[in-house]
């Protein structure tokens, strides 16, 4: 089958389409063909090597995480699905979903795909709303709170200001100002025009005496110092990265996505029924596939998902 590869850790640019040997399911695993491919930062990272002392990869590697597309064969042991089921897959960081066929286990990261929602979109979903299903749950937002939301109009961020909305809970969120009616019309209340304006001093003056909840997804280690200033005595600051267990006085919320309680099921179900808005901010057919992972390592799509099509 043909699949893009990383023949080490390295730059994106190093990326191409291979022949590469074709999978077959073990024990407890289904072999998807795959249809659509999302990408997510994670997949530039684990390339370079950045994340290699938590998550090493084997190399040739493929990279991808997400996918939709029709299981063509199951291992031993299997009994939720069958050949020529649709499906949805988190196939997680040892088995790339950029290519022909991928290998999923059987369990919560693997799911039926609604039929009213597209293959595209579906491949958006996994990676972003499990993680913002474990941030919601590690925000423990009530109605009436203050939360702000910095990366909001990324996948897992638009999810967040989403769910939020619907909570009962006031929604200041980071938008440049090509985002700000997208951002709004998902439910956030304010915003802030990041490109412009230092985010920590423009929510500090909006909310003087801080924020019950703030989430960061873009900033990691220091750069949360200033994020957790935000944070009113008692609140809490929830971080998709990683940085010190303490800071400002505010102890850190660290999320990492957990199959387990992300609950993919029940979000492919809602966004099927149009409760929750899945933005797919462009669509690559796999042969540019490299391009696209370079498009995302540049930041060319800073809004919603990057697809990759077969």
């Amino acid at each position: 089958m043909k699949a893009l590869v990383a023949a080490a850790y390295g730059p994106v640019e190093q990326l191409c389409v291979h022949d590469v040997p074709d999978p077959s399911p073990g024990p407890g695993q289904v072999l998807v063909r795959v249809q659509a491919a999302a990408l997510n930062p994670i997949d530039v990272k684990l390339v370079t090597g950045e994340l290699r002392a938590m998550f090493p990869v084997t190399h040739p590697f493929v990279p991808g995480v997400d996918a939709t597309g029709v299981v063509a064969a199951v291992g031993e042991g299997v009994t939720r699905f069958a050949a020529g089921d649709e499906v949805i897959a988190y196939a997680g960081a040892a088995s790339g979903t950029i290519a022909e066929y991928a290998l999923v286990g059987e369990g919560p990261e693997l799911v039926h795909r609604p039929r009213a929602l597209s293959p595209v979109h579906a491949a958006a979903l996994p990676m972003a709303a499990m993680t913002a299903h474990c941030v919601l749950g590690a925000a423990g937002l009530e109605p009436g709170d203050r939360v702000l939301v910095i990366g909001a109009t990324g996948g897992v961020g638009a999810l967040v200001v989403q769910q939020a909305a619907e909570l009962g809970v006031r929604v200041l969120a980071t938008a440049a100002p090509a985002d700000r009616a997208y951002i709004r019309a998902l439910g956030a209340h304010e915003t802030i025009d990041h490109t412009a304006l230092d985010t920590v001093s423009a929510a500090r003056r909006l909310h003087p005496d801080g924020l019950d909840v703030v989430v960061d997804l873009i900033n990691a280690g220091t750069a949360l110092v200033p994020t957790a200033g935000l944070v009113r005595p008692g609140g809490r600051l929830v971080s998709t990265l990683y940085g010190p267990a303490e800071v400002e006085g505010v102890t850190p919320v660290y999320v990492r996505m957990d199959a387990l309680i992300g609950d993919l099921p029940r979000q492919a179900e809602r966004a099927a029924a149009g409760r929750l808005s899945i933005e797919v901010a462009a669509t690559y057919p796999f042969d540019k596939a490299p391009q696209a992972m370079r498009d995302l390592a540049e930041g060319r799509h800073t809004r919603g998902k990057i697809v990759i099509t077969f």
